[in-house]
């Protein structure tokens, strides 16, 4: 267990790789997305809400970091087939989810294109740290 004084050590890795190519909002953007996915199907990986020295209460956030890193879109679309051999579910976004109007529309525009055929801009991962470094073996630290 940690202990304030003690830093945390953690046997997984959380890692966001998004395409190079995107402009800055749109980074943002698809990073916040990939992590609420991995946050809402990670057991344990939430802590305990903050609280300031006024007794203001704020939310939970992730137990660990974030790895924010950055590839081609032909990297991200072999991150994916190797998150998939190695049994991990990534978080996906495609280019299409910057058009559509809502969460049903982004699942039925994901459904319409086979995995190999998906234009990714995004995928996240959780997982044992050497399965994430594996899948995102190539790709570079986010600007």
């Amino acid at each position: 267990m940690d202990t304030p004084d003690e830093p945390p050590r953690w046997a997984t890795k959380i890692a966001v790789l998004l395409r190079e190519d995107l402009a800055p909002w749109q980074a943002l953007n698809v990073t916040a997305f990939l992590v609420s996915g991995i946050t809402a199907t990670g057991s344990g990986l939430v802590g305990e809400p903050y609280e300031d020295a006024d007794g203001t209460g704020y939310l939970p956030m992730l137990r660990q970091p974030v790895l924010v890193l950055a590839g081609s879109a032909e990297l991200l679309g072999a991150a994916r087939t190797r998150a998939l051999e190695r049994a991990l579910t990534p978080a996906v976004f495609t280019a299409e989810l910057f058009s559509t109007p809502g969460d049903v529309q982004n699942r039925a525009a994901v459904r319409t294109v086979s995995g190999a055929d998906l234009d990714l801009v995004g995928l996240a991962v959780h997982g044992p740290k050497n399965a994430v470094d594996k899948v995102t073996k190539g790709a570079r630290m986010h600007p």
